[in-house]
C-alpha cells in the first residue's frame, strides 16, 4: 500500500513536472523555432545536436520546435527524425512537424508541378509521412506555384481560366486533395497548418487561395518579416503588424502565430527587434523564430549597433543585450554571441506589455479576396501614424472605412460606399481607387483623377515638406467638393495647388479624397501639420489620435491602451490626442502619470477650419521618443 501511495507520489510530481513544462516560458505567448530538413538530417550526429542545442538555449528560451520532413525534394528519414524528436521532447519542448514543398529553392523557389500526376503523388505521400509523426504540422510558405511549364500551359488552356484563376483553383484543390485529407487519413487527431508569407497582395498570382484554404486547412500562419524596406520586396515596418491582423479577419481564432527570419539584421539589431516587437503587438498567440540554424550561426557583431545608440533612450538597447549575463540565479555568466540573445531580450521586454493590452482596434480599411492595386499601402499609412485594420469583407457596423484601389476588386463597391455615406457614416478613399471607379463613383460625386500630374512640396497651413514630389491631380467642382489640406509649389504666394485631401458629401455622410504620391514612400515627406488633419479626420472609430512627423506608429486597443512607436533615426515630439474627456494617461510599463496639455479656449469653425485644431471635449498629451523607441500607455 505504501509502495502504491509512493507512486502515486511520484506520478504526480511527473504530472506536475510535464505541465509545467508545456505551460510555457512567457506570460503571453509562445516562442518556437523552425529546422529545415537539411539541418534535421545533420542531427543525426550528437555532438552537432547537442552543440547546437545549447548554444541556442543558453540565449534563448523555447517552447516548442517544428521539425522540417522534407524540403527540395529532400526528405529526411524516419529513423533520424524520431531520434530529433525525442531529444527535443527530452529537453521539455513541443514538438510539430514541417514541410516545405519546393523542389529548388535556389531556382527561383521552384515548387512542385501540381498538373503532373507524378508529382501529385510525391505531394500526398510527403503529407502522409508527416501526419505519422507529429500530431500537428506546418507547410512552409512555399505551397503555391509559381511554374509555366507545358504541363501547366496545357492545364491552363484546358481550363480556359486566367493564369490568376487557374493557379487559385488548382492550389485551393490541391491543398484539401493532397495535404489535409491524406494527413487526417493516416493520422484523423493531426492539425494541418499553412504558413503564408508577407507578399499578401500578390497571393492569388500564385495560388495562395485566402478565402477557401482558411476554411479547410485546421489554422493559418503569418510570415510577418520586413526585412530591409531597400530590399527586393520593399515592405514597411508596419507589415509586421498589419498583415497578421488582416490574416485574423480572414480567420478568426485560426491564426496561429507570425513569423521572423534574420533579414534586416544588418541594417541594425533594431531592425531584427523591431519585426519581433511589432509582431507580438498584433497579440498573436505564438512567434517562430525563424530558423534554427540562423539562432546559432548569425553571430553579434559591432556593425548591428546602430549610431542612435550612443543617444540613449531606445528601447532595444545593444550594450544590455550583449552585456554578460546570468541564465540562473548563482549560475555562470554567459557571454551572448549570436542572435537568438536579441530575441529573447527583445520578446521579454515586449511580454511584459502585451499583457496589458486589450484587443488590437484601428481604422477599417476593405481588401477583398486576391484584389490588387496601390500594393501594400496600408503599411505606409501605419507609418504616417493611421492605424489599419484590414477586413476581407466590407464591414456595416463603424463610422469610417477607408478603401483603397483593390476595393475595385468588388463590382458592389459604389453601392456599399452610397450605404455608408446613407446611415451617416465617413468613407475615405485615394486617388488610386478614384482613377478605378471614377464612372461609377459620379452617381455620388462628380471627381476626376487622370493623367495629370503635380510636383508639390509647399502644403500652406500645414507646413512644408523636406523636398518636392510628384502626385497625381484631382479635379473636382468648386463648391461641390472642398479641399481640406492643399499642395502647391509654392502654394503659399503661388498660382496653383492640389489637394491632398478632399472632401465631399453625399446625403448624411462624408466622402473623402486621400492623394496618394506616385511614390508611396513620399508620405513620409508630408509635413507634420498635414498629417495631422488627415489623421484626426480619419480617427472617429479609434477615439484617439497622434499628431507629430512621419515614421511614428499608433497602436490601439480595445480597452484604452494603446503604443506609440517611433522609427525615426532621431528623437521626436507627439502629441495624444483623445478625443473625449479623460482624467489621465499612464505610462502602461513605468505607472509614470502624464499631466493634459492645457488648450485654448475652443472658437467656432466652419469649411476646412473644422479639421485643424483639436475636437471638443478632446484631451492632449504630450510625449518626447528616443530613436527607434515606443511606450505604452492607458487612460
Amino acid at each position: 500500500m505504501r509502495r502504491m501511495f509512493c507512486n502515486m507520489i511520484m506520478a504526480t510530481i511527473a504530472l506536475a513536472t510535464a505541465l509545467t513544462a508545456q505551460a510555457g516560458k512567457y506570460q503571453n505567448f509562445k516562442v518556437s523555432t523552425y529546422i529545415r530538413a537539411q539541418d534535421v538530417v545533420r542531427m543525426a550526429d550528437d555532438q552537432f545536436l547537442n552543440e547546437t542545442w545549447q548554444t541556442i538555449s543558453s540565449q534563448v528560451d523555447l517552447d516548442k520546435i517544428y521539425l522540417e520532413t522534407h524540403r527540395d525534394a529532400f526528405t529526411v528519414d524516419e529513423k533520424t527524425m524520431t531520434k530529433v524528436k525525442k531529444f527535443f521532447l527530452s529537453k521539455g519542448l513541443e514538438v510539430g512537424g514541417g514541410i516545405t514543398y519546393t523542389r529548388s529553392e535556389p531556382s527561383d523557389f521552384e515548387t512542385y508541378s501540381y498538373a503532373r500526376p507524378v508529382e501529385r503523388q510525391q505531394v500526398r505521400e510527403v503529407a502522409e509521412y508527416t501526419a505519422r509523426l507529429f500530431d500537428d504540422f506546418i507547410l512552409d510558405d512555399f505551397f503555391f506555384i509559381d511554374l509555366k511549364n507545358n504541363d501547366e500551359i496545357a492545364a491552363k488552356e484546358r481550363s480556359g481560366k486566367s493564369w490568376t484563376d487557374y493557379r487559385l483553383r488548382l492550389m485551393a484543390d490541391a491543398g484539401r486533395e493532397l495535404v489535409v485529407e491524406p494527413a487526417k487519413r493516416v493520422n484523423p487527431k493531426v492539425k494541418v497548418i499553412i504558413k503564408y508569407p508577407n507578399w499578401y497582395d500578390h497571393f492569388h498570382g500564385l495560388g495562395f487561395n485566402l478565402e477557401e484554404e482558411s476554411l479547410y486547412f485546421d489554422g493559418i500562419w503569418t510570415g510577418t518579416e520586413t526585412r530591409d524596406p531597400a530590399s527586393a520586396q520593399h515592405l514597411q515596418n508596419y507589415l509586421s503588424y498589419n498583415v497578421v491582423r488582416y490574416f485574423d479577419n480572414i480567420a478568426p481564432g485560426k491564426n496561429g502565430g507570425g513569423w521572423v527570419d534574420a533579414g534586416g539584421i544588418h541594417m541594425s539589431m533594431d531592425r531584427y527587434a523591431e519585426q519581433l516587437h511589432l509582431t507580438m503587438l498584433s497579440k498573436t498567440p505564438e512567434i517562430i523564430l525563424w530558423n534554427y540554424m540562423q539562432l546559432y550561426d548569425v553571430k553579434i557583431t559591432p556593425q548591428m549597433r546602430a549610431p542612435w545608440q550612443d543617444l540613449g533612450g531606445n528601447s532595444f538597447r545593444y550594450d544590455e543585450m550583449t552585456a554578460p549575463y546570468t541564465k540562473d540565479k548563482g549560475g555562470p555568466a554567459i557571454q551572448p554571441t549570436t542572435m537568438a540573445r536579441f530575441a529573447s531580450v527583445t520578446l521579454r521586454q515586449t511580454d511584459r506589455l502585451t499583457g496589458l493590452l486589450g484587443n488590437p482596434v484601428g481604422l477599417v480599411s476593405y481588401k477583398p479576396y486576391h484584389s490588387s492595386g496601390e500594393d501594400f499601402l496600408q503599411n505606409y499609412l501605419g507609418m504616417i501614424g493611421l492605424p489599419m485594420d484590414m477586413h476581407p469583407r466590407f464591414p456595416e457596423d463603424r463610422q469610417q472605412i477607408l478603401l483603397t484601389e483593390q476595393a475595385a476588386h468588388d463590382p458592389q463597391i459604389v453601392n456599399k460606399i452610397k450605404q455608408q455615406l446613407r446611415k451617416g457614416g465617413d468613407v475615405m478613399i485615394t486617388t488610386g481607387l478614384l482613377k478605378a471607379i471614377r464612372e461609377n463613383l459620379a452617381d455620388v460625386c462628380e471627381l476626376y483623377c487622370g493623367d495629370l500630374k503635380a510636383i508639390v512640396g509647399d502644403f500652406g497651413f500645414a507646413g512644408k515638406a523636406q523636398r518636392e514630389f510628384i502626385i497625381p491631380q484631382v479635379k473636382y467642382f468648386t463648391n461641390d467638393a472642398w479641399e481640406v489640406v492643399s499642395a502647391g509649389r509654392p502654394l503659399t504666394g503661388g498660382v496653383s495647388g492640389y489637394p491632398i485631401l478632399l472632401r465631399d458629401t453625399y446625403s448624411k455622410g462624408m466622402l473623402f479624397v486621400l492623394t496618394i504620391p506616385d511614390d508611396f514612400g513620399n508620405l513620409y515627406d508630408y509635413p507634420a501639420g498635414a498629417l495631422n488633419v488627415i489623421r484626426r479626420a480619419m480617427s472617429k472609430d479609434v477615439g484617439a489620435y497622434i499628431e507629430g512627423p512621419s515614421k511614428v506608429a499608433l497602436f490601439p486597443y480595445d480597452n484604452k491602451t494603446m503604443v506609440v512607436e517611433n522609427f525615426n533615426d532621431e528623437a521626436v515630439s507627439v502629441r495624444v490626442v483623445i478625443n473625449s474627456k479623460v482624467s489621465v494617461l499612464r505610462n502602461l510599463l513605468t505607472g509614470e502619470q502624464l499631466k493634459a496639455v492645457e488648450l485654448p479656449k475652443a472658437v467656432p469653425t466652419w469649411g476646412r477650419n473644422r479639421f485643424f485644431g483639436y475636437p471638443d471635449g478632446a484631451t492632449v498629451f504630450d510625449i518626447e521618443l528616443a530613436a527607434h523607441s515606443y511606450i505604452g500607455l492607458g487612460y
